[in-house]
């Protein structure tokens, strides 16, 4: 009786040890099958055109701009003009005082004078000889030949003479300063009785400096991967702090047609008429540049896109795998991005992929 519960006793264990193990394994096989089963969004990868806008600082500055220096040493002696002023071209802005060029002056022109009455003797004389050399025998060719030499010398010596008077004369010319082009007197650093000159103190700083104010030029640089999508002739658009409400519109007028070995990016200059001057020189303005889309591209969402500490990635999903693929991105909005790499038309990608996917996971998209 007592065998009989005993065998009883181990055929039960033996029953309840192997439900357990069987139960185990009936768990690990679901587990694993849940897991290969997991669904993953996926989405098929397909080009499109993507039309992007590009807002980048640029710096409004004037059409024309001069600072203006003595060119000789002298005094200021009158001020027709003051910051602020609108001049127009040719408009007398100062006057200098220069005692010395006076005597300059008057010295070139005695000089001018002297030789005047030299080259007109020796002139004078060799046409006397000249004549009287038709009736020969009365005048030797070597003295004829002599007069005429000693009146072509006189002749320059007379030309170089009136030079140097009109070169003195013109240094004189320079004791008014007028105005190059129409504008605005942006600046003024001297006041009457100033020195200025061509060197020493009183060159340091420009006189007047003049600025076309009508006419702006704005200037930004484009990075070297958008240069590629403007042109001659676009159009864009551009805001300043200090008129929010206001968009302005203007056409890029120039292209450097060059990177800059510093930033790596292409100047360009944008012509903006200012009539009012509601605009000025040295504003700092918002521009907003559009890329329309040249070609088609694949773009997908920014979600697809896998940003980890080795590089930018999607996964594509291939016979139930993942494979991990390095991508280059290109431009972007708000929730799109263009993508560049070993990709192709119709490949099945990961819609939000995470760091924990990794290369060779079986996957059910």
């Amino acid at each position: 009786m007592k065998t009989k519960i005993f065998s009883t006793a181990i055929l039960g264990s033996g029953l309840l040890l192997f439900t357990t193990i069987y139960g185990c394994g009936n768990e690990e096989k679901k587990e694993e099958k849940k897991e290969v089963r997991a669904a993953i969004a996926t989405f098929v990868l397909k080009k499109d055109k993507l039309s992007t806008t590009l807002t980048l600082p640029g710096e409004l500055i004037a059409l024309q701009q001069v600072d203006l220096y003595a060119k000789v040493s002298s005094f200021v002696k009158a001020l027709k003009v003051d910051i602020g002023s609108e001049v127009t071209k040719g408009q007398l802005l100062m006057t200098l005082d220069a005692p010395e060029m006076n005597s300059q002056l008057a010295a070139a022109q005695s000089r001018l004078k002297a030789q005047e009455a030299i080259y007109t003797a020796s002139k004078a004389n060799y046409n006397r000889l000249y004549e009287t050399s038709k009736t020969p025998g009365t005048i030797s060719t070597n003295d004829l030949d002599q007069a005429l030499a000693k009146r072509n010398s006189d002749l320059a010596q007379f030309e170089a003479t009136k030079a140097a008077y009109k070169e003195v004369g013109s240094i004189q010319n320079y004791l008014e300063i007028r105005a190059p082009f129409s504008g605005v007197i942006s600046a003024r650093n001297v006041n009457l009785g100033a020195y200025v000159g061509p060197s020493g103190k009183g060159s340091e700083l420009p006189i007047f400096t003049l600025q076309d104010q009508k006419n702006l030029r704005l200037a930004v640089s484009i990075p070297e991967v958008y240069t590629g999508y403007l042109k001659l002739g676009d159009e864009v658009s551009f805001t300043v702090k200090s008129l929010p409400n206001e968009t302005f519109k203007a056409k890029v007028k120039r292209l450097s047609g060059a990177l800059d070995l510093r930033l790596r990016s292409e100047r360009i200059e944008i012509d903006v008429a200012n009539a009012n001057k509601a605009l000025l020189p040295g504003m700092v303005a918002e521009i907003n540049i559009p890329l329309p889309a040249n070609a088609s591209t694949f773009v997908i969402a920014k979600k697809a896109l896998l940003d980890t500490s080795e590089g930018l990635y999607i996964l594509r999903a291939e016979n139930n795998k993942l494979v991990k693929v390095a991508v280059k991105k290109g431009r972007e909005t708000d929730d799109k991005v263009e993508i560049f790499g070993d990709i192709k038309e119709g490949d099945k990608l990961i819609a939000e992929p995470t760091e924990e996917m990794h290369e060779g996971m079986t996957i059910n998209p």
